[in-house]
């Protein structure tokens, strides 16, 4: 145990009742950032942080080398095409971020670029650690280069609170322009002719609400929509044709989409279709005609096709399927790319449209729609030979191309881009990311479990190992469960340090996620939530049981956090360890308060416990926070960001004020990062140093 002497977070009772339900909230006054005594108490729990976690200096430092000797430092990307020119990024040895370049085009096999090397006629056309210079944090909103290739909107965040500065740079001889708009969100989108650039602001619930039209050299920017309801969101993008500019309005389950032609930025949007409760939608222009992804009567999404002068009527082309889940489609000049996920994979198919001259040169609706079935006839899947793997269209940029640019990965093999000739039907490998210090993968093996649920349900897991490690092993189980956000298995170089050290890393594929489809999505949800948290439970004694797991490490990140408290609380005695980052622990507080990031927003995920007294009961069955105990609980480490803007930092400081006051076992830790954001420090060093510091936590609690 111990001998040092954890902070006590004062209790100031702050009654609150809803729905004849009225409850004492002791630590509520840690909400307050400006409060002194919360800086103070934020900054006690990282000291007596680094005291507890003293004796893993050694160790976090090993991780840390071995991180970084397996990472190629001077790097860079497979170059993509866009216009005339080649776009590509750079790491060097020492610098924190990345620097984005570009070289004249010729053909479509992108050039051979050696790592350290600079080509002929190469152009910097950001570099993100001259912006960054020495501050604490630095992040990129959004980096968009016009139609034309001549100038370069981007926005910078210095704080890591997600507000961006947007500027302007003109490519074609390094000027950054005065034109200069603050307090903006991510994303943007240009006009065809380079004029004008449209972005988004967010309110003060920091829902991207407002669309405006910044004119290059003007300062009277224009407000071109505004979401009222505070259920939506708003962006804007530009199609890959750069004909049509799209002005999406989505809640977490309906969606509305206006269009303008891209050559008229002064023009109306037009409504594609009136939004209808339920019913998601998105829209691709495909040259000729409109391709809309939609779930009206299709839980699992069906592709249709709409004509220009109406995009509202939408005929059919890829009906339903209950065991096929259309994540997304891109259409290209001659060919359409279908993205999907079944079985619990993911998957490509490829629409090609017909060569000949009769079927190139036609131009009227008949034309265009006989084209496009008879893609769907002679439509393909692209096969891939691992067991667990994930695929999917990796930018394409170019709307006339006889190449698809996918990325590939899986629990064994690094990150891997190919092109995929549409001719030849040939994948050629471009890149795989290099693991330096003699990886192999043939020294690992991956494979997928199938935990029983309390209701009988399957739940799908999938684990890599060492070949040679014994089992059972110590393992980390990973979870997130929310928002129909899919855990695929993929490569992490940081996850070696653990599968060299003998242990199990599997990934619980929980209801509330989207691994099999929209109704497992649907299954862990509002009132279906407490499925999320009993998969959960019902995968690590799954790993115990069939002989696999020894001691079980949990880890999750923001929803995936408030997974973390939710199953230790229903299961302390299974778990080894915790480590929630950015934890969503205080749920029921945050879902009740509108006025907070994100809230009003949530309630088609979570429920309205504000005005249904259900919905209330149901979350404060399960809220982490309000569920602690004083059973034992395992050691938990808990880890956030002041200037998180979307999970607030008060929500782990409170959880673990109140672990440590109410329940027995722990350690409970509470490490704050004073000067960043929902996604951590902002360095790629910074970024290693932090896995590390979890990482050696996590094999001490896995080992001991």
């Amino acid at each position: 145990m111990s001998s040092n002497t954890p902070p006590v977070a004062k209790k100031i009772p702050t009654e609150r009742t809803h729905h004849g339900d009225t409850v004492i909230d002791e630590y509520a006054w840690l909400s307050n950032k400006d409060d002194p005594d919360t800086t103070a108490y934020l900054e006690a729990e990282n000291e007596f942080l680094k005291q507890e976690t003293a004796h893993l200096s050694d160790l976090q430092e090993q991780v840390f080398q071995e991180i970084k000797s397996r990472t190629q430092e001077t790097d860079l990307s497979v170059p993509s095409r866009k216009g005339a020119w080649w776009y590509f990024t750079r790491t060097e040895e020492g610098k924190q971020y990345a620097i984005s370049c570009r070289v004249p085009a010729d053909g479509e096999t992108p050039p051979q670029i050696t790592p350290g090397e600079r080509l002929d006629q190469e152009q910097v056309i950001l570099d993100g650690n001259e912006l960054a210079g020495d501050s604490e944090f630095f992040s990129i909103g959004t980096s968009s280069v016009s139609p034309d290739g001549k100038m370069l909107a981007f926005s910078t965040d210095y704080k890591g609170d997600e507000r961006f500065t947007l500027r302007f740079k003109n490519l074609e001889t390094g000027e950054i322009l005065p034109d200069e708009i603050t307090d903006i969100f991510y994303g943007g989108a240009w006009a065809a002719d380079a004029s004008a650039f449209f972005y988004t602001r967010v309110d003060d619930a920091w829902r991207p609400y407002q669309v405006y039209r910044h004119t290059l050299g003007t300062q009277d920017d224009v407000l071109v929509y505004q979401e009222d309801d505070e259920r939506f969101w708003v962006g804007i993008g530009l199609t890959r044709s750069e004909k049509y500019l799209v002005l999406g309005a989505g809640s977490k389950i309906t969606s509305e989409v206006r269009i303008l032609d891209a050559s008229d930025p002064g023009g109306e949007f037009t409504v594609v279709r009136p939004r209808q409760t339920g019913v998601e939608y998105g829209v691709e222009h495909a040259g000729d005609f409109f391709y809309i992804l939609h779930n009206e009567n299709a839980e699992n999404f069906e592709l249709a096709t709409a004509p220009l002068d109406d995009p509202g009527v939408w005929t059919p082309l890829i009906p339903h399927r209950s065991d096929t889940r259309l994540l997304e489609i891109d259409a290209f000049s001659d060919h359409a790319v279908v993205h999907f996920r079944r079985e619990g994979l993911t998957g490509l198919r490829i629409l090609p449209y017909p060569t000949d001259d009769a079927a190139d040169n036609a131009a009227d609706d008949a034309s265009w729609r006989e084209r496009v079935e008879a893609a769907v006839r002679n439509a393909y899947e692209i096969d891939f030979p691992e067991p667990l793997y994930d695929v999917g269209p990796a930018g394409n940029p170019q709307f006339t191309t006889r190449r698809l640019r996918l990325a590939y990965t899986s629990m064994v093999t690094p990150p891997s881009v190919y092109d995929y000739d549409l001719d030849s039907h040939e994948l050629i490998l471009l890149k795989q990311r290099p693991v330096l210090g003699g990886y192999d993968p043939a020294d690992y093996e991956q494979a997928r479990e199938w935990a029983t649920a309390e209701d009988g349900t399957k739940i799908p897991i999938s684990l890599v190992k060492r070949k040679d490690a014994a089992t059972p092993a110590p393992t980390v189980l990973y979870g997130y469960g929310s928002y129909e956000t899919s855990i695929d298995p993929s490569f992490s170089v940081p996850r070696l340090s653990l599968l060299d050290r003998g242990f199990i890393f599997a990934i619980a594929h929980v209801r509330g996620g989207g691994e099999m489809g929209r109704s497992w999505y649907e299954q862990g949800k509002l009132t279906r939530k407490r499925n999320t948290f009993t998969d959960f439970v019902a995968v690590a004694r799954h790993m115990k049981a069939a002989g696999l797991s020894s001691k079980i490490v949990a880890r999750g990140g923001s929803a995936g956090g408030l997974l973390m408290g939710a199953a230790t609380n229903l299961a302390p005695e299974e778990f080894a360890g915790v480590v929630a980052e950015v934890p969503f622990v205080d749920a029921l507080n945050t879902i009740l308060d509108p006025s907070l990031p994100l809230t009003v927003i949530e309630w088609d995920e979570w429920g309205d416990p504000l005005h249904d007294p259900e919905v209330y009961r149901y979350m404060k069955s399960y809220s982490p926070y309000e569920n602690v105990d004083g059973r034992p609980y395992p050691p938990i480490l808990a880890i956030t960001s002041l200037n998180d803007t979307r999970v607030l930092y008060h929500e782990p400081a409170k959880w673990i004020a109140k672990l440590r006051a109410t329940a027995k076992g722990g350690p409970f830790l509470l490490k704050t990062e004073m000067g960043a954001g929902h996604g951590g420090r902002s360095g790629r060093y910074d970024a290693w140093r932090e896995e590390a510091f979890a990482l050696s936590w996590i094999i001490e609690k896995g080992t001991s």
